[in-house]
């Protein structure tokens, strides 16, 4: 069984002509990008990292054998990917969105509410979109007195529903 690849920036352009490429960082941490020694891809391509450094809201990065523009022209649209083993410990009561999709939620007398789809990025919290099945979508606001518990062993999340989610 293959692991589980979660993309942490996508390669958006070279970056001169030394064959630098500009990095679109898709992870809350970019300064993990200055600790990589070796960057996979998502076509299953590896390099070495022999330079980093920050550039407005990118970052540079310079790979082993690629020398020129035209050497990182190919690499445009690609992604930069880490194992869920090198991902960046979280405080404890802190998840990836990877880890929340796809859980089941219940209620707390346990009746299932359906399958978390997509979360929404709202500024103040995240807000989680149950779904199941025949019944119109429900919207948790992943706040401490909503999301009672968090399984992501057992798959599965415990939520109080707001009054206005139960009518």
């Amino acid at each position: 069984m293959s692991e589980k690849l979660i993309s942490i920036g996508k390669i958006v352009a070279p970056h001169g002509v030394r064959g630098d490429v500009r990095v679109l960082p898709l992870t809350d941490f970019p300064d993990r990008f200055e600790k990589l020694a070796k960057v996979r891809l998502d076509d299953g391509r590896c390099f070495s990292v022999t330079g980093m450094k920050y550039h407005k809201k990118f970052i540079l990065l310079k790979f082993r054998g690629i020398e020129s523009m035209n050497d990182a022209e190919p690499l445009r649209g690609k992604l930069i990917q880490v194992t869920t083993d090198e991902l960046v410990v979280l405080p404890e009561g802190h998840y990836y969105h990877f880890q929340i999709i796809g859980l089941r939620v219940y209620n707390e007398a346990a009746e299932y509410l359906g399958d978390v789809t997509d979360i929404l990025e709202t500024g103040s919290n995240d807000v989680y979109v149950a779904e199941q099945k025949g019944q119109r979508p429900i919207l948790i606001p992943a706040l401490k007195k909503v999301v009672r518990e968090i399984d992501i062993p057992g798959g599965k999340m415990i939520v109080r529903l707001p009054e206005w989610e139960t009518e």
